[in-house]
C-alpha cells in the first residue's frame, strides 16, 4: 500500500471546525496521562504479587476423625435444618398446656341506620288539682341512626379428645428426637466412611506418584543401558511411553481427590477452597469376631431406622385413639359473652352517663356429640378407616424393615470375613510382588531381562497395594454399617484404629 502510494502527494485537509489545531496536542497529553496512570497500576499490582509472594503461605489445618465428626454435627446444614425442625415440635410439647386456655375475642362495631325511625310512646303526667291522679301525653322523637355495640366472648369445649390430643403432642416431639437422633447418627456414618474414602484416594495418588517415579528411574535405567549398547532404542522408547502414559491418570486421580475433599469440606460446613489435612489411621486393623445371631438381634432391636419407624407407628396409634375419642365421645362447652350496646347519639349524648347503656351477657353450658360421626360410611367415619389402614402399612413396612436389617447383617457380616481372608492373601501377595519387583529390575540392570518384565513387575506390584488399600477401606467402612445397624458408638467395634 505504501509502494502504491509512494510519490502521490496528498491534498491538504481542510479544517473542519475552529479547534481543530489544538485537538492533537490534547490527545497527546491524555495518552500520556493514561499511560502514566497504568504503569503506576502495573507496578502497584507487581508490588502487592511480590508481597503475596513473600507471605508465608498458610498452613493446611490437619483434622482428624473425631474433629470432622464434630465439625459436621455443628455446622453442617441439612443437620441444622433437623435441629429446627426439633425445637419447633419442643415447643409444641412445653406450651401442650395451651390446650385448656379459653378462645378469647373482643370487637366493637359502629353501624348507621340506612333509613331514619321514630320512638313514640306515652308519658304519665300528673294531673294538676288531683293528688295522685297522673295523665298520659303521648310523645314522638327521632330514634338516633348511628349505634356502637361491643363485644366480649370467652368458649372452652372440654373432651376426652382433648387430653389424648395432649399426649399425642408429647409423642410427636419424641418421635422428632428418635428422627434426629438418627439423621445424627446418619451424619456421623457418613462423615467417617467419607473420610476412609479421602484417605484410599490419597494414598492411590500416592501410589501413582510413586509409580511415576519408578517409571522414570527405569527410563534414566533404559537410556544409560542403550548408551552402553547393553539394549536397543526400542526399549528406552517403550520406557519413556510408558513414564508419559502415566501422566493422564495421575491427574485425573489428583482430580477426584480435590473434588472430594471440597465435598468433604462442605459437609463439615468449611469453605469449599479450605486447606486441610486428614489424620491417617493406622495400618494395623484389628479383626472382630463377630457373632450372626447376636449382632443381627441387637440390629433388630437398635437400628436407628427401626426406631424411628417404630416410634412413628407409636405416634400414629395415639393419633388413632385421639381420633376415636373425637368422634364417639361427647363434648362439654363453656360459653360466656358479654355485650353492652350504647342506646343514645354516639356524636351527641354521653358517653359516660350509666342510662345511656344497655349491658346485656350470657353464660351457656353446652354438651352435645356430632351423629354423623357415629356411622363408619360417614366421612368422619371413614377418616378413622384411613388411619387403621396408614396403621397396618406402617406395621407391615416395620416388618420388612426389620428382615432386611437381618439381611443387611448377614451380608455385612460375610463381607466382612471375606474382606478379612483377602487381606491376609494380598498382605503375602504385596511382600511377594516387592520381592519380584526387586529381582526384575536387579535383572534389568544387569541386562538379563528385558524392559516389558520390569514393566509387568512393577504393574503387579502396584495392583497388589491399591488391593490391600481397598480392602481395608472395605473393612473399616463395612464396620462402621455394623455398627450403625446395631446401635451402638462408632469405634467400638474397632476401638483404637484412629491414630
Amino acid at each position: 500500500m505504501i509502494q502504491l502510494l509512494k510519490g502521490h502527494r496528498p491534498r491538504r485537509r481542510r479544517r473542519l471546525w475552529p479547534f481543530a489545531g489544538i485537538a492533537k496536542p490534547l490527545f497527546c497529553a491524555a495518552v500520556l496521562l493514561f499511560s502514566a496512570v497504568g504503569l503506576f497500576a502495573q507496578e502497584a499490582a507487581a508490588s502487592r504479587a511480590e508481597q503475596a509472594a513473600s507471605a508465608p503461605g498458610e498452613a493446611a489445618r490437619r483434622i482428624g476423625i473425631d474433629e470432622a465428626v464434630d465439625l459436621a454435627l455443628k455446622n453442617n446444614l441439612s443437620l441444622e435444618s433437623a435441629r429446627v425442625a426439633l425445637d419447633i415440635k419442643k415447643r409444641k410439647s412445653d406450651l401442650v398446656w395451651n390446650q385448656f386456655l379459653p378462645d378469647l375475642a373482643a370487637r366493637g362495631s359502629l353501624a348507621m341506620d340506612n333509613a331514619a325511625s321514630t320512638v313514640s310512646g306515652n308519658v304519665p303526667v300528673p294531673l294538676p288539682g288531683s293528688p295522685g291522679i297522673y295523665g298520659v301525653v303521648p310523645y314522638s322523637v327521632d330514634a338516633p341512626r348511628w349505634h356502637v355495640q361491643g363485644n366480649f366472648s370467652a368458649s372452652l369445649t372440654l373432651s376426652a379428645a382433648l387430653f389424648q390430643g395432649i399426649k399425642t403432642i408429647r409423642m410427636d416431639y419424641q418421635t422428632g428426637r428418635v428422627s434426629y437422633e438418627k439423621a445424627r447418627v446418619q451424619m456421623e456414618r457418613d462423615v467417617r466412611k467419607a473420610y476412609y474414602q479421602i484417605l484410599l484416594a490419597a494414598e492411590n495418588v500416592s501410589l501413582l506418584k510413586e509409580s511415576f517415579a519408578t517409571a522414570e528411574r527405569q527410563v534414566a535405567m533404559a537410556e544409560a543401558n542403550y548408551r552402553s549398547g547393553l539394549s536397543p532404542q526400542l526399549t528406552l522408547l517403550q520406557a519413556q511411553v510408558s513414564r508419559d502414559n502415566m501422566l493422564p491418570t495421575i491427574d485425573q486421580a489428583e482430580n477426584g481427590l480435590k473434588l472430594s475433599m471440597a465435598n468433604f469440606a462442605m459437609t463439615l460446613g468449611l469453605p469449599y477452597d479450605s486447606r486441610f489435612e486428614l489424620v491417617p489411621v493406622d495400618d494395623t486393623l484389628n479383626f472382630v469376631d463377630l457373632e450372626l445371631s447376636e449382632l443381627i438381634s441387637k440390629a433388630v432391636q437398635n437400628k436407628p431406622d427401626i426406631l424411628e419407624l417404630r416410634q412413628q407407628l407409636l405416634t400414629l396409634k395415639t393419633s388413632r385413639q385421639a381420633q376415636s375419642l373425637q368422634l364417639y365421645t361427647p363434648y362439654l362447652n363453656l360459653s360466656w359473652n358479654y355485650s353492652p350496646t350504647f342506646l343514645a347519639d354516639p356524636f351527641k349524648d354521653e358517653w359516660f352517663k350509666s342510662d345511656n347503656w344497655s349491658d346485656r351477657g350470657t353464660f351457656s353450658v353446652t354438651l352435645g356429640i356430632n351423629l354423623n360421626n357415629l356411622f363408619s360410611f360417614t366421612k368422619e367415619g371413614q377418616g378413622l378407616k384411613d388411619v387403621d389402614n396408614n396403621i397396618q402399612t406402617a406395621t407391615i413396612g416395620l416388618s420388612q424393615m426389620m428382615r432386611g436389617t437381618e439381611l443387611e447383617v448377614y451380608n455385612t457380616v460375610l463381607s466382612l470375613e471375606k474382606t478379612r481372608i483377602t487381606m491376609e492373601a494380598q498382605n503375602k501377595t504385596v511382600a511377594l510382588a516387592e520381592r519380584s519387583y526387586q529381582l526384575t529390575e536387579n535383572a534389568y540392570r544387569a541386562g538379563l531381562n528385558d524392559y516389558l518384565q520390569v514393566q509387568n513387575a512393577a504393574l503387579e506390584l502396584r495392583r497388589a497395594r491399591i488391593g490391600v488399600l481397598e480392602q481395608q477401606f472395605n473393612y473399616l467402612t463395612g464396620l462402621i454399617d455394623l455398627e450403625y445397624a446395631m446401635g451402638v458408638s462408632f469405634g467400638t467395634l474397632n476401638s483404637g484404629s484412629v491414630k
